[in-house]
């Protein structure tokens, strides 16, 4: 194909050409290195820039991003799908909601300096978009859905599974900075002036490999179930599902 062609990048009022080698650092932090790097490039051009520069040579990300989204929710809903084999499906629905939140995905591309690499318009530059996390999170699928055309699913997964890592920030008390049990006794009281009842629904196996299974009820309803090794590992797993539940029906409301 040839080397890839120069493009403009705008930062303030400056116009600064981009090198060949401006997306050599991003390809070495994320492990990847492009075949069609105009795939690459393309990730990064926002709709802004276009319109500033209609002559450029790529079209918008967008039609990347909407693939991404595609390729994310897939790779996202297969790992859960063997983490958590005894969830049904609407538990696995919600925690794979708190894994491709907006929230989630930009703070991904914060840790791979997406914003750094972006084609903006002057006023997007101007308004802060390299920051902006809506245009981050799109970002972050835009990227995946080009390594999805050039080089596969396997290398999609990849990166989605090194970067957002599901399992880490799913599986402790860490993922919202104190334990899912105490969070939502909070967001209980708060929202349905009411404290969460646990109840063990569930004892299997002998006693070194015991399986516990606890409900917890919000208000007399049942808002999640969780298995664990032990009573508390269940318990708060079974918070943890409650508490998306919860904070997915406040956002809803509001």
């Amino acid at each position: 194909m040839g080397p890839p062609r120069r493009g403009l990048l705008t930062t303030g009022r400056e116009v600064i050409p981009i090198a060949a080698g401006h997306f050599a650092k991003l390809e070495q932090t994320i492990g990847f290195s492009f075949r069609d790097r105009r795939l690459l490039q393309q990730a990064f051009v926002h709709r802004s820039y276009l319109n500033e520069n209609p002559a450029f040579s790529l079209p918008s990300n967008e039609r990347l991003e909407f693939l991404g989204d595609a390729v994310l929710g897939l790779i996202v809903a297969e790992s859960l799908y063997h983490t958590y084999p005894d969830l049904p499906e609407g538990q696995l629905t919600r925690l794979r909601a708190s894994l491709v939140q907006q929230r989630t995905l930009a703070q991904v591309a914060r840790s791979l300096s997406l914003g750094e690499y972006l084609y903006l318009g002057r006023g997007e530059e101007a308004s802060g978009g390299r920051q902006r996390p809506s245009l981050l999170a799109s970002t972050f699928e835009a990227l995946l859905g080009a390594l999805y055309l050039d080089q596969g699913l396997e290398a999609a997964r990849r990166l989605v599974l090194n970067t957002l890592k599901p399992e880490e920030r799913l599986k402790g008390p860490e993922a919202i900075g104190k334990d899912y049990k105490s969070r939502l006794q909070e967001v209980a009281q708060a929202q349905r002036q009411t404290t969460p009842v646990y109840r063990t629904v569930a004892e299997e196996g002998p006693d070194h490999e015991k399986q516990f299974t606890v409900e917890v009820l919000v208000g007399g309803q049942v808002m999640g179930r969780g298995i664990g090794h032990s009573k508390q590992d269940a318990e708060q797993r079974a918070a943890q599902l409650a508490l998306l539940d919860l904070e997915a029906g406040a956002e809803r409301e509001g």
